[in-house]
Order: structure tokens, then C-alpha cells, then sequence
């Protein structure tokens, strides 16, 4: 019995790892960095609170929005791009054919094979074959707007109640310590997850998330300090 030889790819993770580590990351961030600015500019455990659920909300319905918005404008223009192809293909089948030629060429094969190639390919699924080889368009890298959305949104949530939950249990005193202190924690392992997922260095994806994320949180909390002591 011949022996099958099963493959797994990362590429076919980019769709929804991209948008998922996107809304976790924005999502300890922007309310980490919220919670520690109104707790700079000496405001109640209350008023922290609610603008931290409300940055949630908020941060969570505009991850959806933008991706959505984002991902439907790489679909549109695939979409057109398919269209056209189709109707191309309708109207001058032998210069459709002649140019999927030329792209094997270009890669290496020589013209014999790769009028062959293209023949067979076309013969098989022309729209599929000038999809994936002219316009780099494929099964797996083929834009899904909901699936973006969903993922980034709730991501972020789940990204965001992580800083409120320390936020919320907290002793007052050292709520803005100790929201940085385990929100850069979260944001390390998160790119260190990510990057392993993706197939690249744990200690590279920790490290940039990292520093984004101190920088964003020491810059609010300056902008915070500074309010509350005008205010």
C-alpha cells in the first residue's frame, strides 16, 4: 500500500491570523493605554472602568467595520479583475492562451511543456488557471470580509478584557502599575504565539509587539499626566 504524504501549510492561516492577532493587539493596547491615561489624569476606579468598556465597545465595532470595509474593497477588486478575465476569456481564448503560455515560459519551463501546460490547464478550468498564475489569486489567499470582521472583533475583545479584568481587581493605588506591567506580559506572549503560528521567531514577534505597546501606553499616560494636572 503506497504511503500518502500529508502537508500542512502556514499560508493557509494568513486570512485569519492576520485579522485575529490584529484585533487581540489593538485591543490590549488601545485599552490598556485608555485605562492608563484616565488613571493618570486622577480620575475614579468608576470612570476607569467605564471608559475602559467603553473603549471596548467601541474598539470592537471599528475592528469590525474596518476590516469588513477593507477586506470587501480587496474582494471587489478581485471580483472585477475575475470578470474581466472572463470575458477575455469569452472573446480572444487563443491570446488568453498564448499569454498563460508565456508566464511558464517566464518561470522556467521551456515553450513546448509550457504550451502543454497551459493547454491542459485551460482545458480543465481556464477561469482557475489565469486566476491563480495571472492574477495571483487563489483559494487560500482570497479575500473573506466576514471572516475578517468577526475575527478582528471579537479578538479585540477578547484582547481588551484583559486589561480591564486587572484593571477591575486591582488595588487603586497601583491599578495603572500593574495594568502596564501585565499588559506588556499579554502583548509578549500574543507575539510570541502569533509568530510561532506564522512559522516565524517567538522571540522577534514578542519583542515588537512589546515595544509598540510600552510606547503606546507610556505616551497616554504622559498625555494623561499632563490633563490631569491642567485640569
Amino acid at each position: 500500500m503506497p504511503h500518502r504524504h500529508f502537508e500542512r501549510h502556514r499560508t493557509q492561516h494568513i486570512g485569519w491570523l492576520r485579522a485575529a492577532v490584529l484585533g487581540a493587539n489593538d485591543g490590549i493596547v488601545s485599552t490598556a493605554s485608555l485605562v492608563i491615561g484616565v488613571a493618570a489624569a486622577n480620575a475614579t476606579v468608576s470612570s476607569i472602568l467605564v471608559a475602559g468598556t467603553a473603549g471596548l465597545v467601541a474598539g470592537a465595532m471599528s475592528m469590525a467595520a474596518g476590516e469588513y470595509v477593507s477586506v470587501s474593497s480587496q474582494s471587489d477588486t478581485e471580483n472585477a479583475d475575475l470578470e474581466r478575465e472572463r470575458r477575455e476569456l469569452a472573446t480572444d481564448l487563443p491570446h488568453e492562451r498564448e499569454e498563460l503560455t508565456a508566464i511558464y515560459v517566464r518561470r522556467g519551463l521551456d515553450p513546448a511543456l509550457a504550451k502543454q501546460v497551459s493547454d491542459q490547464l485551460m482545458a480543465h478550468d481556464a477561469l482557475g488557471a489565469h486566476a491563480r498564475d495571472e492574477l495571483g489569486i487563489s483559494e487560500i489567499t482570497t479575500a473573506r470580509p466576514v471572516q475578517a470582521a468577526l475575527a478582528s472583533a471579537g479578538t479585540f475583545a477578547v484582547g481588551a478584557l484583559l486589561p480591564l479584568g486587572v484593571a477591575l481587581l486591582a488595588p487603586p493605588a497601583r491599578l495603572a502599575t500593574l495594568v502596564a506591567a501585565t499588559s506588556l506580559v499579554f502583548l509578549a506572549l500574543l507575539g510570541a504565539i502569533g509568530a510561532r503560528v506564522g512559522g516565524a521567531s517567538a522571540l522577534r514577534g514578542a519583542w515588537r509587539v512589546t515595544f509598540w505597546g510600552a510606547l503606546a501606553m507610556g505616551l497616554t499616560a504622559l498625555v494623561g499626566r499632563l490633563f490631569g494636572t491642567v485640569v
